[in-house]
């Protein structure tokens, strides 16, 4: 049985971008690329309304990328227990009450039993500083709080 792996929107976002100037943001592009097809393969992967939502903003030919790249991967949806979830990660937790949708994704993966949550936000979501709390949370909620990673602590190394 596969692991099961919840797909933030910034990991969409490096795989389908173009190459960025910064070293640090291609860099981070260039793992998203290399270990994708991994992802897929390797684990249950999950997005969210949310991640369709946010995927399908802005530009137009860059959000059909971003939405292309998701197609067919299950969407888990937000309900009254995701939202109850979010709200005490903002009001008893680290998460601030203008990133709500971070603390929705990390809601999400909870509710949805899933093991990882995959993204590239170190701000909200993959914080050393806010993961205890955010873990607390999560389980004083009754879930277990999925773990936070990157793509290439996900995949490792590869061969």
């Amino acid at each position: 049985m596969k692991s099961k792996v919840y797909i933030e929107t910034s990991v969409i976002s490096y795989l389908t971008a173009r190459s960025s100037r910064d070293l640090i943001i291609a860099a981070r592009q260039e793992i998203t690329r290399e270990r994708w097809s991994r992802i897929l393969s390797d684990f249950d992967c999950f997005v969210s309304v949310l991640v369709i939502q946010e995927a399908g903003g802005g530009d137009t030919e860059a959000a059909a990328n971003r939405l292309l790249s998701i197609d067919g991967i299950p969407a888990l949806q937000i309900d009254e227990k995701v939202e109850q979830l979010a709200m005490l990660l903002i009001v008893d937790g680290p998460i601030p009450e203008n990133k709500s949708e971070d603390a929705l994704h990390i809601a999400l993966a909870a509710r949805g039993g899933i093991e990882y949550l995959l993204t590239w936000n170190f701000s909200h979501i993959h914080n050393a500083q806010m993961e205890l709390s955010i873990r607390l949370i999560v389980e004083r909620f009754g879930y277990q709080c999925p773990i936070f990673c990157s793509p290439d602590e996900l995949i490792g190394d590869l061969p």
